[in-house]
């Protein structure tokens, strides 16, 4: 089989990239995507996120190393295994960053990713439903909606932010992204708008795209220095599947460095030591992992305004039905839904913490039911100056990878974490909640001192699910693309996903991971012509 395009990975830019590729009918293009479709009950229930994520028919289930600053626990890592990727699972929070994010990328030498260069791919993405102004867009495919969830205690949450003295902010995408208010969703009648079902979905009509679900890619083929196709595992039986003009890796922060070094592009020192025999030695490949790092703070809830509710049989099967029949109801929301970016000192120049409210307890990321009423507040550093990274386990690749996100190695990371707590708890003791709160249970009101708040960290601190940068853009030597997504001294093969970020954004990672691949999807067409 032959193909003009190769996409490796449906997740959201591999959707969005097969869409895009496929407008002009010239184009023959094909996306390979290990898992399975999508298209079920659990994925399209907002409020049944969990069950993908702990489900490996539909997530890739992930955990890292033992991380030597946080106790050495391992802590889990989902990954979306199925047509749409983390977007049929996340907490579906559309959040895009702030213009000091590109401007950084711009001053690593990427001057067409400044915000002015990147903010039409983020209106070309939407249908927001504020309408169009300058910074919002309303004909693009995702449809994004500010939250109208009624729930008591965010509405009691939002004032108390103000009451500690934050700004309230309307819309944390426009012009300004500081304050708190209620974030945008991809949530859209009830349903998860998922970027396979706004993107994917309506491209799979044409002639032209090729959608392979259930194909496992184990190898990119090379001329040389130029990539030629790959070798895909299909029912069992492996092929070999030509582009004439590029392949592109969509795989994720994850598994786009995995297929790299696999496929002979990496740390020559590190492949030859698996056996690997090396096309390019790229020493950056899988280096500069970053991640957002959360800690809760916990507060005990005297009314019944939380999700306690529905871990009970009766009103868990109540709410499930009025879904199913009208999709309404507390299980058409994430319940993720407000927040707010704030500093976490005066001497902090910008909004450096990004805020969760909750409104239940998440124990072993929701494996665990909670054993009463309450609310938390997920906080975590927007810049973590930690870098982790990922090396192969051996050349099988089927073996996971190795992931080590070296959280807390700077000492930063460890006091902005701190100093969150102190904001978290001054905003949650404010009299707007006061009819809602009870004891603190984490940290725990008790714990104050650096050393006991740098205990809480190291022993429950959690991952926000924001992998990015392992195939960092870039102009120095640990730079795995260039400014149009290209890997370095090959030919026709580009990485288009979360791990080409260079620095990682004040933002849940899945709209800057669509900005990225729809500015990619032109510079490839414009490539061609």
């Amino acid at each position: 089989m032959n193909f003009d395009y190769i996409i490796v990975g449906a997740g959201s830019a591999g959707c969005v990239l097969s869409n895009r590729l496929t407008e002009n009918q010239n184009n023959k293009v094909a996306v390979f995507e290990a898992g399975g479709s999508s298209d079920i009950w659990k994925v399209k229930m907002p409020l049944a996120l969990l069950y993908t994520m702990h489900d490996p028919k539909y997530n890739w289930k992930y955990y890292s190393e033992p991380e030597p600053n946080l106790n050495n626990r391992r802590l889990f890592c989902p990954r979306g295994k199925m047509i749409g990727g983390c977007s049929a699972h996340n907490g579906m929070v559309f959040v895009r960053g702030n213009r000091n994010d590109y401007e950084r990328w711009e001053n690593f030498g990427l001057k067409s990713w400044s915000y002015d260069k990147v903010l039409p791919y983020f209106k070309k993405i939407e249908t927001w439903s504020g309408g169009e102004n300058q910074y919002r867009g309303s004909l693009g495919p995702l449809t994004v909606n500010q939250s109208k969830n009624d729930n008591p205690l965010f509405k009691a949450f939002i004032n108390s932010a103000s009451e500690a003295g934050h700004t309230i902010n309307p819309d944390m995408n426009g012009e300004d992204q500081e304050g708190f208010g209620m974030f945008d969703t991809t949530i859209h009648e009830g349903q998860r708008a998922s970027v396979s079902k706004c993107y994917l979905n309506p491209a799979k009509k044409r002639k032209n795209l090729n959608v392979f679900s259930n194909s496992f890619v184990e190898k990119i083929i090379f001329d040389g220095k130029k990539a030629i196709g790959i070798e895909v595992k299909i029912k069992n039986k492996v092929q070999k599947i030509y582009a004439e003009k590029e392949i592109i890796l969509s795989g994720g922060s994850i598994n786009s460095p995995q297929l790299l070094m696999l496929s002979g592009i990496g740390d020559a020192i590190h492949l030859k030591d698996k056996g690997i025999n090396v096309v390019n030695d790229l020493k950056g490949v899988g280096k500069n992992l970053q991640d957002h790092l959360e800690t809760y703070i916990m507060q005990e809830c005297k009314t019944p305004d939380t999700l306690y509710t529905y871990t009970k049989l009766i009103p868990k099967v109540m709410a499930g039905i009025q879904w199913f029949l009208s999709k309404s109801g507390p299980c058409s929301k994430s319940f993720l839904e407000a927040g707010g970016f704030a500093k976490s000192s005066p001497e902090r120049e910008i909004a450096n913490i990004q805020f969760h409210f909750f409104p239940s307890f998440v124990i072993d990321h929701g494996l665990v039911n909670p054993s009463s009423h309450g609310y938390q507040l997920h906080a975590s550093p927007n810049h973590p100056k930690s870098r982790g990274l990922i090396t192969l386990n051996s050349s099988d690749p089927y073996d996971y990878p190795k992931i080590l996100f070296n959280y807390l190695e700077d000492e930063d990371d460890l006091k902005q974490t701190r100093e969150c707590i102190h904001v978290a708890r001054k905003i949650l003791a404010q009299p707007s909640l006061a009819k809602h709160s009870g004891k603190e249970v984490g940290p725990g009101s008790d714990k104050k001192s650096d050393e006991e708040l740098n205990e809480y960290i190291r022993s429950k601190a959690e991952t926000a699910y924001h992998p990015c940068g392992t195939c960092k853009m870039g102009v120095d030597d640990m730079s795995v693309v260039d400014e149009n997504l290209k890997v370095n001294g090959i030919q026709n093969l580009r990485v288009v996903d979360a791990s080409v970020m260079p620095e990682i954004p004040s933002a849940n990672l899945n709209a800057p991971t669509l900005m990225i691949a729809e500015k990619a999807s032109d510079l490839i067409l414009n490539s061609a012509n």
